[in-house]
């Protein structure tokens, strides 16, 4: 069977070659047993290419049974593709068959793979292997014979490197793969698309036809049609019913589509290299939104930390002393200090687990930190060789300002200068509320 032959059974306009490849190649392959996966973008045409693979093989005499795998709830896919048995769940009243079933010695077209959760790729990539199915609720398999052929809009070698797509599934899928072309780089196929699907609605209501005009040609080839065929039948159908004129001119077409040119488009930097990294306007504001939050809580800590010295210094606890160890651990948090007599000798790097072990000294094995002696006019009566470390010297603050307050926290932190979150954490913390 010639091209032009299928074109016109399908109902396929156009004369690109990126088209004319796809359809020699999906008549090629429908003999065989093969799977299929069909790339494109959403409203070019996939269906019909899944039909046309089914009707031109030893199978045409079967089902062929269309699934949208997007449109399924997760927590009934498994039974709408294998089936279920009576009494496996909830109004499971009877035994169903799944959609694999049904398609037993036809095609099964799986439309949206690419949405599939993970779960279901690993029993859809064993049902491919081996030819079996287990219903929900059953423990025995059964025997199915189904050709597969899959549809996919999403890239998924890039959901392959994030983690969100199964490479041997997609291999799997992928013994032959028919990618169709987007409407936009099929600039002289659009007119011919137009006047067909003109053609179509000015018969079916006893219009007269549509015709274009020189610049509302150029407009159409120009715009880039995100949606493809689908969206170009359904503004022409709008056009010829609401629209009087009926020759179409530029200025008619900008009141259905509008253009902007790729050049003013805003666009992600990308450097050379980096193609098939770009991140989604979706990533991008989560990425901020936690970005945003972490400032915040830095923000947060850093204020409580200020106020926590500010008290210490109010209430006589000396800030600085000299110090021979270039690091210590206190409270579960790594430090290291800077030169010695500095006013805070110390900057946070973070929680020991973001270290390397190699790096820091664990709290069980850190040496003991000795300060420097209180000058004799203001040393406290029987701590002349009492070594104290800052937690040990944070952890008697809290406890004096709870007792001042008889363990009231929101009183106590107003006294610390520290929010009632950050108190109850270190209490937690020193084991205070014991």
């Amino acid at each position: 069977m010639d091209i032009q032959t299928i074109k016109n059974r399908y109902d396929i306009i156009g004369n690109d070659p990126k088209l004319l490849l796809a359809i020699n190649k999906a008549i090629q392959v429908a003999p065989t047993d093969l799977s299929i996966l069909v790339t494109g973008e959403s409203g070019v045409g996939k269906e019909v290419f899944a039909r046309m693979i089914h009707d031109n093989s030893s199978r045409k005499h079967k089902k062929l049974v269309s699934v949208n795998c997007g449109a399924i709830p997760e927590g009934t896919i498994e039974s709408e593709l294998f089936g279920h048995i009576k009494g496996s769940f909830t109004g499971a009243e009877k035994d169903r068959k799944g959609y694999f079933e049904e398609a037993d010695g036809g095609t099964i077209f799986l439309d949206e793979v690419g949405e599939l959760p993970l779960s279901m790729q690993v029993k859809l990539l064993r049902v491919l292997e081996n030819g079996e199915i287990i219903p929900v609720g059953s423990s025995t398999s059964r025997k199915i014979n189904v050709r597969v052929v899959a549809a996919t809009n999403v890239d998924l070698l890039s959901a392959i490197r994030k983690g969100h797509y199964r490479e041997d599934l997609y291999y799997r899928l992928n013994q032959i793969s028919i990618a169709i072309p987007p409407l936009r780089e099929r600039k002289e196929d659009i007119v011919l698309l137009f006047r067909k699907f003109a053609s179509d609605i000015s018969e079916k209501y006893h219009m007269p036809l549509l015709r274009l005009s020189d610049d509302g040609r150029q407009y159409l080839m120009e715009y880039p049609w995100y949606g493809n065929v689908r969206e170009l039948k359904n503004v022409t159908e709008q056009i010829a019913v609401v629209e009087t004129e009926r020759v179409i001119t530029r200025e008619i077409l900008e009141n259905y589509i509008h253009y902007v040119p790729d050049e003013k488009m805003p666009v992600l930097f990308q450097q050379e290299g980096q193609a098939g990294n770009t991140i989604s306007d979706r990533e991008l504001l989560l990425k901020a939104l936690t970005m945003g939050q972490m400032i915040n809580d830095m923000r947060a800590e850093i204020n409580n930390l200020k106020q926590m010295i500010s008290t210490l210094a109010q209430q006589g606890v000396p800030l600085h002393q000299p110090m021979d160890q270039e690091n210590y651990v206190d409270g579960g948090n790594y430090y290291q200090l800077d030169t010695p007599q500095q006013e805070h000798p110390y900057h946070h790097f973070g929680s020991i687990k973001d270290h390397h072990q190699s790096d820091y000294k664990a709290p069980a094995e850190a040496e003991e930190v000795e300060f420097q002696e209180f000058p004799s006019e203001t040393k406290p009566t029987g701590a002349e060789n009492e070594p104290i470390s800052l937690a040990e010297r944070e952890k008697a603050a809290i406890i004096r300002a709870l007792e001042r307050h008889h363990g009231r926290r929101r009183p106590a932190a107003q006294d610390l200068g520290i929010s009632e979150r950050s108190l109850y954490r270190k209490i937690k913390l020193y084991e205070l509320d014991n």
